[in-house]
This record gives structure tokens, C-alpha cells and sequence, in this order.
């Protein structure tokens, strides 16, 4: 028979590794992964947390790479585009997906902020050899891109497809850098109206470098808003002037490409405004040096807009 102050002790001790496990089962669970898994991979590592969640890392990752492969035929029909600036650098990247219910997602979200700050970082690594540089991702180029914890960025991609089960492609990125320290960048997407925080989102993202004595961030927003929702093509020449009436008419340029006039921004009206973008910049004695714009729609399948449109 087991005296009593030993039996005292060993239902003790059951008690406390008791609520030790369901503490760490709590910990990994905050962490995105199913109550099963986590409580396999405990089992698994005699409640080493540590060694549990690398467990759980591994397989989430495997079952997703699985999923990717699964789910990559599959249409995709929306998206987000985010936006990042840091000063002298700023990037744009486009992730789709397949329905709108997830772009809310925080995982989606967070999938799209880890894209962004790695073309963001990739920009500020490379040596800028003119005034303004751009570098264009597309496809493997983007896909192979390392993310901040070092991992490429079709790992993190696989992950969320994992965790999602729809199909996830990241799609295209822009990363922007100026030598000049009389440039910078501004930036911005529909969703958010300021860049006040790291990295903004929405069906369409714009970037534009300023060339101008002082940092002007009201003026730097409004050029955001108006690429984004005017849609010029092209600048403009600053020091041509043009009749108002000719904007009517397409002008052909030296590679025979009909460019309208009202496509360029210089000779816009400002959005929200009665001036021209031209004006604009005369009056804040600055300069736009160069402007980036996506939107989710310029890609994806025709059958996009007709569901997009449709819901309004």
C-alpha cells in the first residue's frame, strides 16, 4: 500500500504537468495551428515546445507545398496589391487569389506585407546607378526572392495555401530606388488613404517620386490618389504647352503608338480638384520624377471584371 504523503505528491505532480501541458497546447495553438496537431506534436516531443513547433512548421509546410501543387490550376479571380515606402525606396507587389472572402485575411494579409517588405529590402540592397532605378518581378524571379527570415518567398506562399486551401499567386512586384536626396517616395492604395502605416492595401497601388526642396507628404498623397483613380500613362513634358482642345485628339509618338493626351498627368485634372496636375506642381515648385501604378485588374482573367462589377 503507497503511504499517503507519497501518494500526495505523485497526484501533485500529475495535477501540475496537467496544467503545464494545456499551457503549452494553448501557446502553439495561438499560433495558428489545429488543437489536434498541436496536441500530436507534444505528445510527440514529451512537451518540449520547442521542438513541438518545429514539428508543426515542417508539416504545416509540407501539406502546403502539397496544396500548392494541388490548387495551381485552379482561376484565381481577385487580389491585393501592397504598397511600401521608405524614403529614398518603395515597392509594389500583387498577390491573387481565387475569391474575395480572403483578402481580409490575416494570413493573406501578412503573405502580402512578407512580399512587399522582401522587394522593399531587395531595393535598398542594390546599388542605384541613376536617378530613379526600377527592378521588375515577375513569376520564379519573384517567387525566389528571400523573404526577411531568409526563406524564399514561395515557402511562405506554400504556407498560406496550406492554411487556406485556394489557390495563391504571387503574381508580379516593383522595387524603386533614387540616388537624388532631393526625391521621394510616396505611396498608397485605395483601401488607405495615407502611408502613415508600414505597408497599405487594395485592388490598386500607386508610388510616385517628387523631386521638390522639402518633403511635401500632403502633396505626395494627392499625386497617389490621383494616379490611381485618373490613371494617366505617362508623365508628360513639363516645358510643352499645349491647347486645352487637344486633348481631344491622339497624338502618335516616334514608335507609331496612339498616346492621348489626357493621359498625360501633367495635363490631367488633379483629382478632387479644378487644377492640373501641372499647376499643381508649379505652385509647390516641385517635380514628378517618376510614378508606378497596379492594379489588380491590368492581369487578371476577363472573367474578373464581370464578377467584380457584378457585385455593385
Amino acid at each position: 500500500m503507497i503511504p499517503a504523503h507519497i501518494f500526495r505528491l505523485i497526484h501533485t505532480n500529475g495535477l501540475l504537468r496537467q496544467v503545464t501541458n494545456k499551457s503549452l497546447l494553448a501557446k502553439l495553438y495561438k499560433k495558428g495551428y489545429t488543437f489536434a496537431n498541436c496536441k500530436k506534436a507534444l505528445e510527440l516531443h514529451e512537451n518540449d515546445v520547442e521542438k513541438a513547433e518545429t514539428w508543426l512548421k515542417k508539416e504545416a509546410q509540407q501539406y502546403g507545398w502539397a496544396q500548392a501543387a494541388k490548387l495551381k490550376d485552379r482561376k484565381i479571380f481577385s487580389g491585393l496589391v501592397a504598397v511600401m515606402v521608405d524614403g529614398h525606396y518603395a515597392a509594389l507587389a500583387e498577390i491573387n487569389c481565387e475569391t474575395n472572402f480572403v483578402l481580409g485575411n490575416t494570413k493573406f494579409r501578412y503573405l502580402a506585407e512578407t512580399v512587399v517588405s522582401a522587394v522593399l529590402n531587395h531595393a535598398k540592397s542594390q546599388e542605384t546607378q541613376n536617378e530613379v532605378q526600377r527592378t521588375l518581378f515577375h513569376g520564379d524571379s519573384l517567387k525566389d526572392l528571400l523573404a526577411v527570415d531568409g526563406k524564399p518567398l514561395s515557402d511562405h506562399s506554400a504556407l498560406v495555401i496550406g492554411n487556406m486551401g485556394e489557390n495563391i499567386i504571387l503574381n508580379r512586384a516593383l522595387a524603386i530606388s533614387t540616388e537624388s536626396p532631393d526625391v521621394k517616395f510616396f505611396g498608397c492604395a485605395d483601401y488607405e488613404s495615407m502611408n502613415s502605416m508600414p505597408v497599405t492595401f487594395g485592388e490598386t497601388g500607386a508610388v510616385v517620386a517628387i523631386k521638390c526642396k522639402e518633403s511635401d507628404t500632403m502633396l505626395g498623397m494627392q499625386l497617389c490618389h490621383h494616379i490611381i483613380y485618373e490613371e494617366p500613362l505617362e508623365i508628360g513634358n513639363p516645358l510643352e504647352i499645349r491647347n486645352p482642345l487637344e486633348i481631344r485628339y491622339p497624338l502618335m509618338d516616334k514608335l507609331g503608338d496612339i498616346k492621348y493626351e489626357e493621359h498625360r498627368m501633367l495635363y490631367q485634372k488633379c483629382f478632387n480638384s479644378d487644377l492640373t496636375v501641372k499647376q499643381l506642381l508649379a505652385d509647390a515648385d516641385a517635380e514628378i520624377v517618376d510614378f508606378a501604378r497596379f492594379d489588380i485588374c491590368d492581369e487578371l482573367d476577363e472573367e474578373y471584371n464581370v464578377l467584380r462589377y457584378s457585385m455593385y
